[in-house]
């Protein structure tokens, strides 16, 4: 199948996000990781390259220029670092002509992401964004039906992500670089609220154009944002809303999505991922499954579950058709514009709550 030679940054020993990546990208066969800097402390980087049996690099510097000389130098790179690592390495592998997979949010700040908004412009390599839970078979057949007019005109949006996880002060490697401002650029917002955001953008294909936010640290102490309430307003009319939450006990990874129009609603929770509730106004509710997805986004018969894992590798394999050539669907894979699209939501409603809820206009 010729798959496309890939490199990693980030995701070394004991990483969460990499291993995930490294699944998704094994799943269908699509490519081969041959090269990665897999740390920023450079015994680490070795000792995780040669667990894996790949070559390892200690910069992410050096690999760019490296790979990118090389005959059976990588095609592709996933960057899978905390945020405010991102754009560095993604500006490094785009300047030398090698296609970019960025872990979400796109970066740590605004300014990181004009750079990097740049660098892709200037690049004759692609950029793609993985926002794993727009590539299920039943978020991408809500997008469908909206597409298609099956609920009229969109009236009402309602995204929610909410966890516990973070309800109390944690030392985990996952909670301590989140909860760091200068690493991380936002607090749930920008670790989850940035997923509700896209989603909804993508299942409606509208953006918000103006918000009002109310950003809470609700465990003392914290210095980030772990609670937030976020009220929208589009330009077609339509009204919405957002709740994030890190700190919402007994939740464990609440995220859903409900779209009310002028003749018919959908809700669909990632807890029932596969099932997406269809209510036409004047009929009783319809559950569809991915015996009726049109985009076949899946690699066993309906009602054998997929999930988390299987909607970062439709991401995979779709970027894989892209790299190689066919860019049929390219649409439905997020980009450098899903990117700044949630960095603008995240700068927007940090500036709305500082202005206590005051509400504020949303520019990409």
């Amino acid at each position: 199948m010729n798959p496309v030679r890939l490199g990693m940054v980030g995701g070394g020993n004991g990483a969460f996000i990499g291993a995930i990546h490294r699944i998704a990208a094994r799943m269908d066969g699509r490519y081969a990781l041959v090269a990665g800097a897999l740390s920023s402390n450079p015994e680490r980087a070795q000792a995780s390259a040669a667990e894996l049996g790949i070559r390892g690099y200690s910069d992410f510097n050096e690999m760019a220029v490296a790979e990118a000389a090389r005959d059976d130098g990588i095609e592709a790179v996933s960057i899978v670092t905390p945020n405010h690592m991102h754009a560095a390495p993604a500006i490094a592998f785009l300047n030398a002509g090698i296609h970019v997979i960025c872990d979400k949010p796109l970066t740590a700040t605004p300014e990181q992401a004009r750079e990097l908004a740049d660098a892709v412009a200037a690049s004759k390599a692609r950029f793609f964004l993985t926002h794993n839970y727009s590539a299920l078979p039943m978020i991408r057949e809500a997008r469908a039906l909206i597409s298609d007019g099956a609920l009229g005109t969109v009236r009402l949006v309602q995204a929610e992500y909410i966890q516990g996880w973070l309800a109390d002060h944690s030392d985990s490697k996952q909670a301590e670089w989140r909860a760091d401002p200068t690493r991380a650029g936002a607090g749930a917002i920008g670790d989850i609220g940035t997923h509700a955001w896209q989603l909804a953008e993508y299942v409606t294909g509208q953006t918000p154009a103006s918000l009002s936010a109310e950003l809470s640290s609700i465990v003392p102490g914290r210095s980030i944002d772990d609670d937030a309430r976020i009220a929208l307003r589009y330009a077609s009319g339509a009204k919405g809303g957002i709740w994030v939450s890190q700190v919402a006990v007994g939740q464990e990874n609440g995220l859903s999505l409900r779209i009310f129009g002028s003749d018919a609603a959908l809700e669909w929770r990632l807890q029932r991922s596969e099932e997406l509730i269809f209510t036409p106004k004047d009929g009783p509710a319809r559950i569809l499954t991915r015996a009726q997805d049109r985009s076949q986004s899946y690699r066993t018969p309906p009602g054998h579950p997929e999930g988390y894992l299987e909607g970062f590798a439709n991401l995979y394999s779709d970027v894989a058709d892209v790299i190689r050539g066919d860019t049929t669907h390219l649409d439905r894979i997020p980009g450098i514009q899903a990117g700044l699209s949630g960095m603008a939501f995240i700068a927007a409603t940090q500036a709305s709550s500082a202005k206590d809820g005051a509400w504020t206009q949303v520019s990409p």
